[in-house]
């Protein structure tokens, strides 16, 4: 079970214990075609397969989210991703970070696959989505690697090139139901894929 801090901007805060019932990873959810296009290639040069729709929607066993603080992989070609994370609770979409970490090497064999061999880290502060909608695009995102014993930031920027929540949510074709976790696609690495 979760653990969140419910921030509404107005109204009663409080903290919930939250089950996952259902969990969805966005991928390929950047607004620039161009630039998505340009990726999606940078990608298959290196035997990652192409997604089949864009944005891509993949379902991911519930049991992979997780609010540790020290994630354990099976190997050393994982790497994670910060993205802004949905959550449907109460009959309404809360706001969240988390990780879409990712094993690399097996994303050659397939994404799907690659997605559910690792855990995916969320926040443990729930900000209500009707109350930052409206500022999306100057939603600032950072994440930093420890490299060398230096910290080193390997992705930073703002939301402006992702689509939005509803965007995304109107692609899914369903809404979100209580219990729904969507991981809403990540921001490009800082010197692109190395």
């Amino acid at each position: 079970m979760l653990d969140f801090q419910l921030l509404p901007h107005k109204g009663h805060r409080e903290r919930i214990g939250f089950d996952v019932a259902t969990l969805v990873v966005a991928g390929w959810t950047g607004r620039d075609e161009a630039a998505l296009r340009h990726h999606i290639e940078e990608l298959a040069a290196i035997g990652v397969p192409r997604p089949s729709s864009v944005p891509v929607f993949y379902r991911n066993a519930t049991l992979n989210v997780t609010q540790t603080s020290r994630l354990q992989v099976l190997g050393p070609d994982t790497s994670g991703e910060v993205e802004p994370v949905v959550v449907a609770h109460g009959g309404r979409l809360w706001l969240t970070v988390g990780s879409d970490h990712t094993d690399r090497k097996a994303e050659t064999m397939g994404i799907a696959l690659s997605k559910q061999l690792c855990g995916k880290p969320v926040g443990n502060e729930l900000w209500l989505l009707d109350d930052v909608a409206g500022h999306w695009d100057q939603i600032r995102l950072r994440a930093f690697a420890t490299i060398d014993g230096r910290s080193t930031a390997y992705q930073d920027g703002t939301l402006a090139g992702m689509r939005t929540p509803a965007d995304l949510i109107s692609r899914l074709g369903k809404p979100l139901s209580s219990g729904s976790v969507m991981f809403c696609g990540t921001l490009a690495a800082i010197g692109g894929i190395r």
